[in-house]
């Protein structure tokens, strides 16, 4: 608001003071301190040292990327919301020491392999070459010079190298891929039965020792979270149509200087049929496959049906309920060989086999769009929908500036809205786990709302399309309630717990009488109720009418033919399991070996992740790290 109270007493004596002392600062921080900054200390990390210089570049990188992620959402306030300061300092004191371990055992990076990595970046790329003028420009757009990004790089080659050596030391085996791939891969059947609370919560009896008791208990469950109640306006673009008026000269010359962007691509409409065949396969897995393709493509040819075909033999999960339906797509969509064999083809015709990474492919052209450009006409309803928007979006922008910008300091949202004769809105008290009235879920926002003050007023907020300022008009921090206030709520779920509890002794006593040689049809028939049996399931899968319940899916691997029943029933937010095992499917192994290498791959990322961060927690254990200076931001 400092732009603010300036402009509103740009002449007085004060605001000429205000200036020249700013003036005075700028000359002596920019002209004696920033040299002097250099050799200050922050920190000592094994008696190297962080300079204020770096820690304010670390930090400043921080805040930078926050605001590209919150843009108009931002507000200084989430520099305390998330701990930048901590964090711009841990990521230097992580450098120094990565550094150092990398001189001790050897690890460099020349000047020559900076460059080779720079120059290959496609960001700086201008028709498949490295162009010096992009590649500053890009770097200016990030307020960086070219040795500051070189450092960077180097940094980050620096890492890279360290964790290959790490994975060298500890590399992926095929055991462990195939661990992780029957893990996750392996299937189980299971029978359960279920015991719902409901079926119980008519005979519990509500004591009002024993509700006091689970209130006691359990009170931090109905805390009620810190509540705002804010003031805002907003500056919604579709307001402003009625004063935006897009001229022929405007839609001629919009498709004139765009008009690369109604140029449109060949296209094909196609279906499919995938045969997988892994493409590291032995001639005889190959020739059985071809064998079968070539018969699927004979009855193609003569007439069948192709997508009632390719719904009863393709290998595409998707292709068997479209009957591999792919729609329209242009060229670089599909893999080479796919893609060269269907821009071939004419309308209606079918393809020879077509082999690619997935293995052999079917495909019949349905339909094809030739590459053309749209004429003005064509095109008329685009250009003047994007234009409008446009120029809408800028005029509500322009005017919520300028309310913005003449709103005096302190003020009152309220009263400044309507002497300027804004409407203006006021919320309820919402927590930041609930929607924003009228305006959404939006959770930057809400984080951004959150971290202001009472009677603190917003920066411009873009937000949806629109503009917004917001002011706090208060703040409820949060509290513990009282029985009474939470009475009813409180009963329910004293209800629920009682029955939770008699709905698990009773499976308990099912799981019981079972080990003890009841039969498991016999007994559910003898006690009503009603056994159901799942199709072979993963561990990643969700089992119908119980959902995702990861500790009893994981016991059902645990089980066998020797041992169908778990130790203990298993209790979730639906009700009570008892369960049994019917089976299980091991891995498919042909399909084990197509994903073979995107398994390593997996594996070999997730391995140098954790022991990287092993290894940084390990030497940070053992340095020496000495703050010099409280953090500035």
């Amino acid at each position: 608001m400092l732009l603010s109270l300036m402009r509103k007493h740009a002449k007085s004596w004060l605001i000429k003071a205000l200036i020249a002392i700013i003036a005075i600062v700028f000359v002596f921080y920019f002209g004696y301190s920033f040299h002097g900054r250099e050799g200050i200390k922050i920190a000592l990390v094994n008696d190297e040292v962080i300079t204020a210089v770096e820690y304010q570049k670390s930090y400043r990188s921080m805040v930078e990327a926050l605001q590209r992620e919150y843009r108009g959402m931002w507000s200084d306030n989430l520099i305390k919301v998330f701990d930048v300061k901590n964090r711009a300092l841990e990521s230097l004191i992580i450098q120094k020491l990565v550094s150092q371990e990398a001189k001790k055992i050897g690890l460099d990076v020349s000047e020559k392999e900076v460059q080779d990595k720079i120059m290959s970046n496609p960001s700086f790329q201008f028709r498949g070459r490295f162009d010096e003028s992009r590649y500053r420009s890009v770097l200016q757009n990030h307020h960086m010079t070219p040795e500051e990004f070189e450092v960077l790089v180097a940094r980050e080659m620096i890492q890279d190298k360290v964790e290959q050596l790490l994975t060298t030391l500890s590399p992926v085996t095929d055991q462990e891929i195939q661990e992780q791939y029957t893990f996750a891969n392996e299937k189980v059947k299971i029978s359960y039965v279920e015991f719902k609370p409901d079926q119980f919560k008519s005979k519990v009896k509500v004591e009002q020792a024993g509700l006091e008791k689970y209130f006691e208990d359990n009170k931090e469950a109905y805390r009620v979270p810190e509540k705002i109640r804010m003031a805002y306006v907003v500056f919604d673009p579709d307001a402003y149509k009625d004063q935006v008026k897009i001229s022929e000269d405007q839609l001629k010359d919009y498709y004139e200087d765009n008009l690369d962007t109604f140029r449109e691509k060949k296209q094909v409409k196609a279906r499919h049929i995938l045969f997988m065949l892994a493409e590291n396969a032995s001639k005889e897995e190959e020739d059985k496959i071809k064998q079968k393709a070539t018969a699927v493509l004979q009855q193609a040819r003569a007439g069948a049906d192709f997508g009632e075909l390719a719904k009863k033999n393709t290998e595409d999960p998707s292709g068997k309920e479209n009957g591999g339906d792919l729609g329209y797509f242009s060229q670089g969509q599909m893999v080479k060989p796919f893609e060269e064999a269907a821009f071939k083809l004419k309308k209606d015709e079918i393809s020879d086999l077509v082999r690619t990474s997935f293995g052999y492919h079917l495909i019949k052209v349905e339909d094809v769009k030739e590459a053309k450009t749209k004429s003005l006409e064509e095109a008329r309803a685009e250009i003047l929908s994007m234009l409008q928007k446009t120029a809408t979006t800028d005029a509500a922008h322009e005017r919520a500036l300028s309310f913005v910008d003449k709103m005096p300091y302190q003020a009152d949202l309220l009263k400044y809205a309507a002497e300027s004769k804004v409407p203006v809105k006021e919320t309820g008290y919402f927590s930041q786990k609930e929607a924003i009235p009228e305006i959404g879920a939006n959770e930057k926002l809400k984080q951004t709302l959150f971290s202001m003050e009472r009677d603190e007023p917003s920066d411009l907020v873009d937000a949806g399309g629109k503009f917004y300022m917001f002011q706090v008009k208060d703040k409820k921090p949060s509290a513990l309630p009282t029985l009474d206030e939470v009475k009813d709520k409180v009963r329910e779920d004293y209800v629920l717990s009682i029955a939770n509890q008699a709905a698990k002794s009773a499976g308990e006593d099912y799981l019981k009488a079972l080990k003890e040689g009841k039969d498991w049809a016999a007994l559910a028939k003898e006690r009503s109720l009603e056994s159901k049996t799942t199709e072979f399931i993963s561990r990643q899968e969700t089992i119908p009418q119980i959902g995702y319940f990861q500790e009893l899916q994981e016991a059902a691997f645990s089980l066998n033919q020797n041992k169908r029943y778990a130790d203990s029933v298993f209790q979730n937010d639906k009700g009570v399991f008892v369960i049994r095992w019917e089976g299980d499917q091991d891995i498919d192994k042909n399909k084990f070996e197509e994903e073979k290498k995107s398994y390593r791959d997996m594996l070999v990322r997730l391995k140098n992740q954790s022991l990287f961060k092993e290894w940084i927690e390990h030497i940070k254990s053992r340095a020496k790290i000495e703050m010099l200076q409280p953090l500035e931001g």
